[in-house]
């Protein structure tokens, strides 16, 4: 019961992101830049905290995948922090939770997955939702470009699907000495890109800046990371496959009751097919795969 209390509450924090990094005054690749710094230190004592060791040898013999993995963990929060930018929470959210409909289109690509015929209709269904959801988006309002928001969030959707992806090929690191390292290379990665584009001026920080951005790095990237690794240990795929809805759902409520942001009947109906197709598609596939393993 511990594990799942912890993985609803790191879901309840990812889902409230949005609400940080729409009103942080700093570019998307800035707050990216603090989040992982943020984060990795925070991770980082909890590490040393519980001395927890890993060799130098994993290391290495992971190094192309924990490269590339940072890489797709960095472009992932600038792509998904601009969105926000751009677009209400709930598209950038929605076209966000796009990625696991990548990954199982990816799968049999990379992973060598057999893409079953269940799973090419639940691609079809979720496609049509992301229509929807576009169709919705091409009425611009005040301060929002909504298509060029969901355009964001679409490409950290393909992003979120390439860490995904290349996490499987990652092996013999536990999930926080796994996340304190990507976090850490994002931190390498991501400096030179904003030294070289919005410079580190500090002076324009005001007072809220600084405290939404040390929320959105110890709750987000320090507590939440925490979290989500301490109660997946405990809990079967199914139940990660079915809580994990809670993240793009929070997102939902926090839009619409939170910040006031409307949604429309055909924005719902296309948010409907898109995380019901997905739903349908991960729990379904988790439930013959355990039929499986008790043959």
């Amino acid at each position: 019961m511990r594990e799942k209390i912890y993985f609803i509450l790191s879901m309840v924090i990812f889902g409230a992101v949005g609400v940080f990094a729409k009103y942080i005054d700093m570019s998307s690749s800035k707050i990216a830049l603090f989040l992982s710094l943020i984060g990795a230190l925070f991770l980082l004592v909890i590490f040393v905290g519980t001395r927890q060791k890993v060799s130098w040898t994993t290391i290495k013999r992971n190094a192309a995948s924990l490269f590339i993995a940072s890489i797709a963990l960095s472009g992932n929060w600038i792509f998904l922090f601009q969105a926000y930018k751009e677009t209400t929470i709930a598209n950038a959210a929605l076209s966000y939770y796009f990625a696991p409909v990548l990954v199982i289109i990816l799968s049999p690509l990379i992973l060598k997955e057999k893409l079953s015929p269940k799973k090419t209709v639940c691609i079809g269904i979720a496609l049509l939702g992301l229509f929807f959801i576009l169709q919705n988006g091409r009425m611009e309002t005040s301060g929002h470009h909504h298509i060029l928001g969901i355009g964001y969030g679409l490409i950290a959707a393909g992003f979120y699907a390439v860490l995904t992806l290349v996490n499987k090929f990652i092996r013999d690191l536990d999930g926080l000495a796994n996340t304190l390292l990507q976090l850490g290379l994002s931190v390498l990665m991501l400096s030179p890109i904003v030294l070289f584009t919005d410079g580190f001026n500090f002076v324009s920080f005001t007072k809220d800046t600084v405290i939404l951005m040390l929320i959105l790095g110890f709750v987000h990237g320090g507590i939440g990371f925490y979290l989500f690794f301490a109660g997946m240990k405990g809990l079967k795929g199914q139940s990660i496959a079915v809580l994990s809805y809670i993240d793009p759902l929070t997102s939902l409520i926090i839009s619409v009751l939170v910040v006031g942001e409307r949604m429309t009947l055909q924005q719902i109906f296309g948010a409907v097919l898109l995380l019901g197709s997905i739903w349908i598609s991960e729990v379904g596939g988790e439930k013959k795969r355990r039929i499986r393993t008790l043959e």
